[in-house]
């Protein structure tokens, strides 16, 4: 008999990821009818797609039964408009459909922060394992735009220095949820200039482009909504994972005062110092650093950080993952999935009255963001005492090469 080659076939380890990304999918989606979600927030959207197109008080409304308000720049609420398009069940289906795909593209835009190859097996499956991470699990449910803002931020920064464009994406970040503004300044601690002034000419262009379309709106919201940090929601209350909230509820405070802002000022000051530093020292795998330390600075400081608003673990993860620190990566993935703050009591304002032990439970977030820094301080610091010996005038001492070596596996 003639001899025969048998080859293994690829379609097996192909088909397996995609067959799991279909099983978390449809068990999410299915997830959402047995719990009648209402994709609150995308509700909110189209409200306000519908004040710009009937002239509406894109401030003045409340939907819902839980009464939300219109809270982003009148940029967003522009674009919009094409939500009130599409019928309610069609937009949350596309909404649904819309996010799977975003989280899919960051994913892939985490894996080139990583440094790391993307192939469709790995994204399948790490979207699908991703889904279930409470940020991303909450920002699905409700409708949110968060993963939009990630990949748009994600995609311009991890784009090559001097790419044409680089910086537009930021700015419409930034013009449609104003946290992403911090990211300019990285670009400009980091004596990028260029793409700084790029991101920051697109931010104003956003607020123009509003001005254009709703004038009174426009000077509503610069003058003062943007101030009422109250109209978001409750700070104190455990959905949100601000260093704010975290201060709240410590304190048993509504309103913490100068015992959040000076805190939070500092925590900024020293978050931007640090991610320059990082860039700066590490080469690439410093701006890896400094990417992800300010965004989890911008999730710190904000007044309120829903716990969809931390989407960012997903570049985190992979930034561990591909580092080499599986355990780390594991133990982070835990946080993100065990959704302490919903076990405890949170009823009314149950929330202010926490026993300390229960603390720890209801900020798990800006915890892990906060020694995040803490870890990002003490490497730097240790990679800071290691450079002076590996000036080849200082004699060797039989200790040196330890400490560098300890030092180096540190900062892996």
């Amino acid at each position: 008999m003639p001899n025969r080659t048998v080859t293994s076939s690829p379609l097996p380890s192909r088909t397996l990821p995609l067959s799991l990304l279909a099983v978390s999918l449809s068990s999410f989606a299915v997830l959402c009818l047995l719990l009648h979600a209402p994709m609150a927030d995308l509700l909110v959207y189209r409200a306000e797609g519908e004040a710009v197109v009937h002239g509406g008080d894109l401030y003045g409304f409340t939907v819902t039964p839980w009464r939300l308000p219109a809270t982003y720049p009148p940029f967003a609420a522009v674009l919009f408009v094409p939500t009130t398009w599409i019928p309610v069940p069609a937009l949350k289906a596309a909404f649904l459909a819309g996010n799977a795909l975003l989280l899919a593209c960051l994913v892939a835009r985490s894996a080139r922060l990583a440094g790391r190859p993307a192939p469709l097996p790995m994204v399948c499956t790490a979207t699908a394992l991703a889904l279930w991470l409470e940020p991303v699990f909450q920002t699905l449910l409700f409708g949110q735009i968060n993963l939009l803002i990630a990949c748009l931020v994600l995609w311009d920064l991890t784009r090559p220095p001097g790419a044409r464009g680089k910086g537009v994406a930021l700015g419409i970040a930034a013009g449609l949820k104003l946290t992403p503004a911090i990211f300019i300044a990285y670009l400009f601690l980091t004596a990028r200039r260029k793409e700084a002034g790029v991101a920051a000419a697109s931010f104003a262009a956003t607020a123009v482009l509003g001005a254009l379309f709703l004038p009174a709106a426009t000077v509503d919201f610069w003058t003062r909504r943007l101030f009422e940090t109250g109209r978001v929601g409750k700070a104190w209350i455990v959905d949100n994972q601000s260093l704010q909230g975290l201060v709240a509820r410590a304190t048993g405070t509504e309103a913490p005062g100068p015992a959040w802002v000076l805190p939070a000022a500092a925590l900024a000051a020293a978050g931007l110092w640090l991610a320059t530093r990082a860039h700066r020292a590490h080469g690439e795998r410093g701006e890896r650093l400094g990417i992800l330390l300010t965004a989890f600075t911008a999730l710190l400081i904000s007044p309120i950080s829903w716990s969809h608003h931390w989407v960012w673990c997903v570049p985190l993860l992979a930034v561990l993952w591909a580092e080499g620190r599986p355990s780390v990566a594991a133990c982070t993935a835990l946080v993100f999935t065990a959704r302490t703050m919903w076990v405890l009591p949170h009823e009314g304002d149950r929330d202010l009255h926490l026993p300390w032990w229960q603390q720890p439970f209801a900020a798990p977030y800006p915890l892990l963001g906060l020694a995040l820094l803490a870890g990002a301080a003490l490497a730097l610091r240790r990679h800071a005492r290691a450079r002076p010996e590996r000036q080849p005038s200082v004699p060797a001492t039989p200790s040196v090469p330890s400490a560098r070596s300890s030092s180096a596996s540190t900062m892996r």
